[in-house]
This record gives C-alpha cells, structure tokens and sequence, in this order.
C-alpha cells in the first residue's frame, strides 16, 4: 500500500528548458556547441550539489571567455528557463496534501535556485518533507540520496510512489523497491494517482 508519494520538480512540477532558451538565443546549431563545450552542466551539477549560484557561473564564464556571455545567462535567465510552472502538477500535489497523504519532494536543485523557485512557485513549498540535493551534498540517482529520504521518513520500498521525468533516476527508485511513474505529462501522472486509489477521478482533475 502507498503511504507517501515523492514528487520530482524540475519537468514535474514547473518546467526545465534551457535548450530552447539557449536556441532562441544562440541559435540551433550554435546552442548545442555551447552545451557541448562550455561545461556548463558540470558546472550545475557543482550547484546541485551545494556550490554557490552566482559565483560558480561567475568562475565559468571567466575561465570560458569565448562562452562568457553565454553562460552569464544561465544566472540571468534562470527563472525563464525554469518556467512556466505546471498548473494540472499542482492540483495533484494540493489534492495529494488535502486528503491526508504525505508528499515527499526529492529533487537536484542549487540552495538559491531553490529559492528562486519557490519565491516564483509558491507551491513547491507545500510538501510535508523536502530533499533537496544541495542542503545534502547528493544527487540523484546516487543510492544514498534515496535511502536518506527512507531513513528520514521512515519509509521505504512499496511504501513510496515516486514521480520523475528522468529514466536514470526512476530506475534507482525501483532499484530499492519504491512504486515509480516515469513523469512524461501530468494527465498520465493524474491517472496513476487514481489507478493507485489515491485520487479520485475528479480529485485529480
């Protein structure tokens, strides 16, 4: 039986897009020379992991001068490319919260972006337990990320239905047992909650 349902954010709960972002900008082909070389998402993993917003892209665009403007925007922009937020998520997770069930947020996400997010998305700061990889120096799919949720909660294996948008990271999910939704849209994310018997039809609408 599901005690807990653990939601990931980023393509889950509010939108993640820097690839568009960054066509827009740079164009097609010019964008993805900039992904491919400029480190920037070695760089974010830094974030992710607790390394300070601003002066870890600072630090990049000033060793990558070629890309700096670029990349100064991955600060600047940050929001745009964190947006729009995703209303039918939302519901679910209020819906979710209103019937009694706990709801869990484990998500690689920096300490300010956070923040950011949650100034922008008020929502993101309605779950009961949050997990955030930066104020614990782990991301996913590391093993270790997930059995601190478990340690933490107290839950484990079927226990838990988690959602996220990333193959890796449900497969270390399932790894240990937990219930998982590969997190394509939020209708299919709505229809496993009923299917589960956590929603009605029209409680997930």
């Amino acid at each position: 039986m599901t005690k807990a349902v653990v939601f990931d954010i980023g393509k889950v709960l509010i939108e993640w897009n820097p690839e568009p972002f960054y066509e827009a900008h740079l164009g097609a082909e010019r964008a993805a020379a900039f992904f491919a070389n400029s480190g920037i998402h070695e760089h974010n993993e830094q974030i992710d992991l607790g390394a300070p917003f601003r002066e870890t892209v600072e630090a990049l665009a000033k060793a990558r001068p070629d890309w700096a403007e670029a990349i100064m925007l991955w600060h600047d922009e940050w929001l745009t490319m964190a947006s729009p937020g995703i209303p039918h998520s939302a519901r679910l997770l209020a819906a979710l919260k209103a019937k009694g069930v706990p709801v869990f947020a484990l998500s690689n996400f920096g300490r300010e972006t956070f923040e950011i997010a949650c100034d922008a998305y008020p929502y993101l700061r309605n779950f009961d337990r949050l997990f955030v990889s930066a104020h614990h120096g782990l991301i996913k799919p590391d093993p270790r990320f997930y059995a601190l949720l478990e340690q933490e909660t107290g839950l484990a294996g079927p226990d838990l239905l988690f959602a996220d948008d990333r193959p890796e990271n449900i497969d270390a999910a399932a790894a240990r047992g937990w219930k998982t939704h590969l997190f394509e849209h939020p209708q299919g994310w709505a229809d496993r909650l009923v299917a589960e018997g956590l929603l009605t039809a029209e409680e997930a609408a």
